[in-house]
């Protein structure tokens, strides 16, 4: 891993493609690039992610901008993205041309520009940190994505109804004990949900009932560690006539509960 990283580091300061640095060991660099270089392996030796390091990090194919205004995006949140993409097109089935979709907590934005482009439709973000809304739009412009943030306590002063929902909200323990490099420098207020973890995720659960469109979607990023059966529990009893099923994410953990409500019957 630390040559990986050292790796990703030397390429991105001299501009050098992986094929360049693996082909050509004997390359030397210049004393310019070389004390950027030294300074950014002395940032990662601090435990400074990568991520941060580099100013980006790819996410369901496309490369978005990140510091640490918001928290870095992780494979396993592209699961929000393909149970939002699958329930956008079941509604155009279902004859419903223009989904409305929100993305809360949306953070960098990366649920939010990913799905606004691989499904051809607008997409609302909402964050209550300011500094991660400029960051979003900072994505959204970047990739010509027809996303709209806005600052939201979750749906506070939003209108429904929504037709998907989707929601990488804050979820660890405030008693859980994380790695350094992210404890130290992604932002607490996108990493802690609670004393359960669950409180945030439980507060959208009833939230979005009133604002979920019959036939439409709300999916929530789960931590791997017990929280599903408590989360679909309680949407099972929030939401008696809709299907609540646990997915799992390509690690094999129990990640997103999904709600799918009962179309209308008229």
């Amino acid at each position: 891993m630390a040559r990986l990283d050292a790796r990703l580091l030397l390429q991105h300061v001299t501009g050098w493609s992986t094929e360049q640095v693996l082909a050509h060991p004997d390359w030397s660099i210049g004393p310019a690039d070389r004390r950027a270089f030294q300074a950014l392996v002395a940032r990662r030796a601090a435990d400074e992610p990568v991520a941060y390091l580099l100013g980006e990090r790819e996410f369901y194919g496309r490369t978005f901008r990140v510091d640490r205004r918001a928290l870095i995006p992780r494979p396993e949140t592209e699961l929000l993205v393909d149970l939002g993409l699958a329930a956008i097109a079941r509604l155009r089935v279902a004859g419903i041309a223009a989904p409305r979709v929100v993305d809360v907590g949306t953070g960098c934005g990366a649920v939010a520009v990913s799905v606004a482009l691989d499904a051809d439709v607008p997409v609302v973000g909402t964050d209550v940190s300011l500094a991660a809304l400029t960051l979003a739009q900072e994505n959204a412009g970047a990739l010509n994505a027809c996303a709209r943030f806005v600052a939201a306590d979750l749906l506070t002063g939003l209108t429904g109804p929504f037709h998907v929902v989707l929601a990488n909200l804050p979820y660890v323990p405030h008693a859980r004990d994380l790695p350094r490099d992210v404890r130290d420098y992604e932002p607490h207020v996108a990493l802690f949900g609670g004393q359960r973890g669950t409180e945030l995720i439980e507060r959208l659960l009833h939230e979005a009932l009133p604002m979920l469109a019959p036939g439409g979607e709300l999916c929530v990023e789960l931590d791997e560690e017990e929280q599903a059966s408590p989360v679909a529990s309680l949407a099972r009893s929030l939401y008696p006539n809709a299907d609540v099923t646990v997915c799992r994410d390509n690690g094999g953990y129990d990640r997103v509960v999904r709600v799918r409500t009962a179309p209308s019957l008229a």
